[in-house]
């Protein structure tokens, strides 16, 4: 390394506005560069049995995403030199009602997704605890995109909703902010009136767990 790790850019392996919002929040936003991966395909989580297995699902995915970043690094991309790379997934598991967990993606403005977001909260949501499950992983990386040391850690939220959710659904899914949203619903925006309990990390169900993000960061000397 040519710099100190404290000052080199921050590469962000995501599309999501809030993992860069959340970001922002710990580091320098000038030193945070945004750099998605190119290829948008991830095994899914058909066929999982276990929460131990959506976890090792979780960590598959954000291991492509990274993969995915570090080519792009070798290749010439941005920003250059001497960085870090952080990258993540999250997920919505819940249970359906035999018991077994299932995970929940993003609905998509394409289908028909206000009956899907419908069907979620009265099937798996109202009146029920579920789970956010992400996880992260810290790189440091030399110029060409060598990777000098990888961190990664999941993390696991457990989130109840009200179960007299009738009465607010209508309104919520004309505001259209399930779109695009794990579960469908954002608990920082208006979802936030679903929710009656946050046991965890808050920011993990935002898009992105702080605390286990910042201390991989601090452990590999990006941030003071």
């Amino acid at each position: 390394m040519t710099k100190s790790a404290t000052s080199i850019p921050i590469v962000i392996g995501s599309r999501s506005p809030r993992r860069l919002e959340l970001l922002q929040l710990i580091a320098d936003p000038e030193r945070l560069v945004v750099l998605p991966p190119r290829d948008a395909d991830e095994p899914g989580f058909d066929g999982l049995v276990e929460m131990s297995e959506f976890e090792v699902r979780c960590q598959e995915i954000v291991e492509l995403k990274r993969l995915d970043v570090i080519r792009q690094l070798a290749d010439g991309a941005a920003p250059g030199g001497d960085c870090v790379v952080v990258c993540s997934d999250t997920t919505v598991v819940v249970k359906d009602s035999a018991g077994a967990l299932l995970a929940l993606g993003q609905p998509q403005e394409a289908g028909d997704w206000q009956n899907e977001v419908r069907g979620w909260f009265h099937d798996y949501l109202a009146g029920r605890t579920h789970f956010v499950l992400s996880a992260v992983s810290v790189s440091l990386c030399s110029e060409a995109g060598n990777v000098t040391r990888t961190l990664s850690q999941s993390c696991v939220t457990r989130v109840t909703m009200r179960d007299d959710v009738d009465k607010w659904l209508d309104w919520y899914i004309a505001t259209g902010e399930p779109l695009g949203k794990a579960g469908g619903y954002a608990v920082q925006g208006a979802g936030s009136v679903m929710v009656t309990k946050v046991e965890g990390s808050y920011s993990n169900v935002v898009g992105l767990p702080i605390e286990n993000t910042v201390e991989m960061l601090r452990e590999i000397g990006a941030l003071s």
